[in-house]
């Protein structure tokens, strides 16, 4: 069997009972980054073998582990933070197991798009999750524009480093709208910084963010 296990976004305090207890059992883990999973397992006092499995050997790794499911083997997944499978490696085996009907299920906890939508406080009602901006301009204007032709919520993960740029642009083509950045989830210093994009932008480029960023932009509707 396979488990698809969601895991803290930054508190450890988050994970639940039942991922811990799936953790505990499971034959191997499967991990993005075998060392911050190690650094979590270590907090919880859970002893198992791990195997990478990240984007750049996504495709190798999963007809090893599919092997092991065959075989009988147990294995959980997780990524450094939140859901398998949302902008992080696990859509490939999830669908390699539905080919070859293989059983999975999925233990569902944090989620930094859920958590940074409800505490933006825009319409919750109906939203589109865009993944991560692109990096180059013209693709990430071509984003903006889109959004602001929506009448719902749109919500993107972005790079604290080119947080500023995509501020910049979206000054020009969503004047009009409401933005949130949700920064450092959960984390110490957590952060949901609202306003229009002039002033984020303004805040920014005097403050330079870190860590995990989640862009969210209201609605035409609201």
């Amino acid at each position: 069997m396979l488990y698809v296990v969601a895991t803290p976004i930054g508190n450890l305090g988050d994970i639940t009972l039942r991922a811990l207890e799936i953790l505990k059992v499971v034959d191997v883990i499967a991990a993005e980054d075998t060392r911050h999973s190690g650094m979590l397992l270590k907090h919880f006092g859970i002893k198992k073998p791990l195997v990478s499995f990240h984007e750049h050997n996504e495709a190798m790794r999963t007809a090893q582990l599919l092997e092991r499911l065959v075989a009988g083997e147990n294995l959980a997944l997780v990524t450094d933070a939140g859901t398998p499978g949302l902008s992080d490696p696990g859509a490939r085996l999830i669908r390699a197991c539905i080919r070859r009907d293989l059983p999975f299920t999925v233990i569902p906890g944090p989620s930094s798009i859920l958590t940074a939508l409800v505490g933006s406080g825009f319409s919750t009602e109906k939203f589109f999750f865009g993944g991560f901006l692109p990096t180059k301009s013209g693709g990430r204007e071509r984003e903006l524009r889109a959004a602001a032709a929506r009448d719902e919520t749109t919500v993107f993960f972005e790079s604290p480093h080119r947080l500023t740029k995509t501020l910049a642009a979206a000054v020009e083509i969503l004047p009009g709208r409401q933005l949130c950045v949700a920064r450092e989830l959960t984390k110490k210093f957590e952060e949901y910084r609202r306003g229009s994009a002039a002033d984020l932008f303004g805040h920014y480029e005097v403050h330079p963010p870190k860590g995990e960023i989640v862009l969210l932009i209201s609605g035409g509707g609201d």
